[in-house]
C-alpha cells in the first residue's frame, strides 16, 4: 500500500477508497493489532471502511440538502421528525419529550419551539389531559412538506435491507451494533462528560 501522501487524488475524485485503508491510516499497527489477519482480510475490511464512509457521505449530503431545503437546523429537523412519528402513533408530544429526545435543556427546546412555530412548522396548544404541560404539533403542511421530500428519499434505506435476505439483515445488524458499542466514548475520559 502506498503512503497516504501517495495517494493519488484526480480532480473530482474522492480519496476516500485509499484514506481508509488500514495501512494508511494505521502502518505501524499502533492501534489494531492485525497479526492475525491475512492481507485479503485486510484489504476487505479497508473495503468496507470505505463502504461506511461513502455511506456517511451520502448521508450528510441528504442531511444537508434536506437542511436547505426545509431552511431549518439539525435539532429543528430531529424535532420535526420526532413529532411526525408521534403524529403517526397518536402520541401527544410535550416540549418535555421534545427536550429528552433531542438531550436539549428546556430553555432551548422553547427557543426551539418559538423558531418552529414562527416558521409555521408547529402548533402550541393546552394539553388535553395535563394542564401543566403543552401539546405539540407538527403543522399539516410541513408533515407533506417533509413526507413527499426528505421522507421519501430517507424510506430508500428500507429498499436496500429488503433486497438482503433474512441471514444478512442479521449479519448486517449484529456488525453495525457490535461497531457502535466498539465506539461508543461514554466511559472514555478524554470525550468528557458532555456526551
Amino acid at each position: 500500500m502506498s503512503s497516504p501522501e501517495e495517494i493519488p487524488e484526480e480532480a473530482g475524485t474522492p480519496v476516500s477508497a485509499g484514506i481508509y485503508h488500514l495501512d494508511a491510516n494505521d502502518p505501524h499497527q499502533e492501534l489494531v493489532d492485525r497479526s492475525g489477519l491475512s492481507e485479503a482480510d485486510v484489504q476487505q475490511v479497508s473495503d468496507l471502511m470505505a463502504s461506511l464512509a461513502r455511506l456517511r457521505e451520502a448521508e450528510q449530503r441528504l442531511s444537508d440538502a434536506s437542511l436547505r431545503y426545509m431552511k431549518l437546523n439539525q435539532s429543528d429537523m430531529r424535532a420535526l421528525h420526532y413529532l411526525i412519528v408521534c403524529a403517526n402513533h397518536g402520541v401527544i408530544a410535550t416540549p418535555g419529550a421534545i427536550a429528552s429526545r433531542l438531550h436539549i435543556s428546556t430553555a432551548s427546546t422553547t427557543k426551539l419551539l418559538d423558531r418552529l412555530e414562527r416558521a409555521g412548522h408547529v402548533t402550541r396548544r393546552a394539553h388535553p389531559s395535563d394542564r401543566r404541560a403543552l401539546a405539540i404539533a407538527i403543522t399539516p403542511e410541513t408533515h407533506e412538506a417533509a413526507m413527499r421530500t426528505v421522507g421519501r428519499q430517507q424510506a430508500k434505506r428500507f429498499l436496500a435491507a429488503a433486497r438482503l435476505t433474512p441471514e444478512e439483515r442479521e449479519t448486517v445488524m449484529r456488525f453495525l451494533d457490535d461497531m457502535a458499542q466498539e465506539i461508543e466514548v461514554a466511559d472514555e475520559a478524554w470525550a468528557g462528560s458532555g456526551a
